[in-house]
């Protein structure tokens, strides 16, 4: 798999059949390994040994009903009281960032409504937060500590 501009993280990587397999810490099982979900488990690492982000409030896959259609959000961060307040979302290394990523990510907060949002092909890395009073979004330069959310 590609090099990211992420930092170097050990991974548990198993082959079945013709596939190889990364374990998901947050949903504690093997996954498939894709260029996306090599994307998905750097960015949650880092986020998690980096930015202090707690393991126990990030969920990956979650589940959504948009406009009676299901759909699956990458990452979600929730706070102490199980509410989402980031959505992440993730595109293979080779899949350039564009405006409809974040459209894809807008549609999800309509649902969500969370602060933070995260879009990353592991290349380069958005990080915006949503001031709702003013319809507004914020992009920041770096990716904020969990403490400072």
């Amino acid at each position: 798999m590609k090099t990211l501009n992420l930092p170097k993280t050990e991974f548990k990587i198993i082959s079945r059949g013709e596939k190889l397999n990364i374990f998901d810490i947050l949903r504690r099982r093997y996954v498939t390994l894709t260029p996306e979900e090599w994307v998905r488990q750097h960015f949650i690492h880092f986020l998690i040994e980096y930015k202090g982000y707690p393991a126990a409030r990030m969920g990956n896959e979650i589940s959504l009903d948009l406009n009676g259609t299901r759909k699956r959000c990458d990452s979600v961060l929730y706070d102490k009281e199980a509410r989402p307040i980031m959505i992440i979302e993730y595109k293979a290394p080779h899949i350039p960032i564009t405006q409809e990523t974040f459209q894809q990510i807008s549609r999800y907060n309509m649902k969500l409504h969370v602060p933070w949002l995260i879009v990353s092909n592991g290349m380069e890395h958005y990080c915006c937060q949503v001031d709702y009073e003013k319809g507004e979004y914020h992009f920041l330069s770096d990716i904020p500590q969990y403490d400072a959310l």
